[in-house]
């Protein structure tokens, strides 16, 4: 029997199945030699450790397991867009990508904060099991579907700093007029208890601590702040970081130009996300507490508590701002609601396991072996 023609074979298919090879051959978006290059776009300083550079490695993870198919220029903030509007660009598709975190988002969708930090709420643990197994990776897509992008969680900081302070904190008077830069729900709480919030990108902080612009500043924790050089800045170094248990890093998508991957591209993005979410955090774990010996130890930063008085006020303050936004809309309502009660269930269970077991490792309560009062 002789070979058909190419055209011959593609007319068989295209009639047997009514789509086959002719659509495959027809549509590029799924042919397997096809190469895409996108843009993403970061609120982070170029290459900045941990935050900075998760990004980095999901280019570099997507370059390898596409075998260049899918290549991704990274920007930092104010290469090709300003920190905070990494957003817009991805929504108006001037880039493919953007790396944030979505309280920035909040004069957008207020709601977006649940999934970034809630003051004295889950931590990176818990906010990853809600996100993965309790529907909160769903609520966060539909919160977004209607600015055309799609949303994976990349990365998480695990439990920050309380802030840089240029004077002590005793009370919670003094916090009165203090010009803080601290962004989402925990600014909204510290305006509340008498400071002054300022909002600015991490690029922007060093300058404004150091020329009396700010009084104090969060910034994520040991490790990016003694990269930025906060302990030349301010002397005071507050803990617990109540205000952000956690800060979940997100990787937005452009849903058209995500839509026109392949599949296999779709799998690959989506995997190199995942193994990004996990590799910034553990990187944190990793680097935090050398830094922090480092920052007391050699540069003479002061590590101080939050005193009593002022947690009690910052829980109250936080339950009556996280309250306010769960009433903001209908979807706010239906994130909260799956929030709280995630947190219920996870508290309930760690209790009798890491919070049992913290307490049984370190019975006589010791303060870390780096603190100064």
């Amino acid at each position: 029997m002789q070979l058909k023609s190419l055209a011959a074979v593609i007319a068989m298919a295209s009639t047997a199945t009514g789509l086959g090879l002719a659509t495959a051959l027809d549509n590029p978006a799924h042919a397997q030699d096809d190469t895409y290059k996108w843009k993403m776009v970061t609120s982070w300083p170029k290459n900045f450790p941990g935050v900075g550079q998760g990004p980095e490695r999901l280019a570099e993870l997507v370059d390898k397991m596409s075998d260049g198919r899918l290549t991704i220029d990274v920007y930092g903030a104010g290469q090709l867009v300003p920190g905070f509007e990494v957003f817009d660009a991805v929504s108006e598709g001037t880039a493919e990508l953007g790396h944030s975190a979505s309280y920035y988002w909040k004069g957008k969708a207020p709601a977006a904060q649940f999934f970034a930090a809630v003051p004295f709420g889950m931590n990176a643990q818990e906010m990853n099991a809600w996100l993965q197994y309790g529907g909160g990776i769903e609520l966060w897509n539909e919160l977004y579907d209607q600015f055309g992008v799609d949303v994976m969680t990349a990365g998480a900081s695990g439990v920050q700093m309380g802030g840089w302070f240029n004077k002590e904190i005793n009370s919670v008077e003094d916090l009165n007029g203090l010009k803080m830069r601290m962004p989402g729900l925990g600014g909204e709480v510290m305006n509340r208890m008498g400071a002054a919030i300022v909002n600015m990108p991490g690029g922007e902080i060093f300058t404004s601590l150091q020329s009396g612009a700010i009084d104090a500043t969060d910034w994520i924790g040991p490790y990016n702040d003694l990269a930025f050089g906060l302990h030349q800045a301010a002397d005071y170094y507050y803990y617990p970081g109540w205000h952000e248990p956690t800060v979940m890093f997100e990787a937005i998508v452009n849903e058209e130009a995500y839509n026109s991957l392949p599949a296999d591209l779709q799998e690959i993005l989506k995997t190199a996300v995942h193994d990004v979410n996990l590799s910034v955090l553990n990187e944190y774990t990793a680097r935090n507490n050398d830094a922090l010996q480092t920052l007391v130890e050699e540069h003479g930063v002061q590590l101080k508590r939050y005193p009593d008085d002022v947690l009690a006020e910052a829980k109250k303050h936080s339950q009556a701002v996280v309250q306010e936004l769960a009433e903001t809309n209908d979807m706010a309502k239906k994130i909260y609601d799956s929030y709280s009660a995630f947190q219920d269930k996870v508290e309930n269970y760690h209790a009798i396991s890491e919070q049992a077991y913290y307490n049984a490792r370190n019975p006589d309560g010791d303060t870390p072996t780096t603190q100064q009062q």
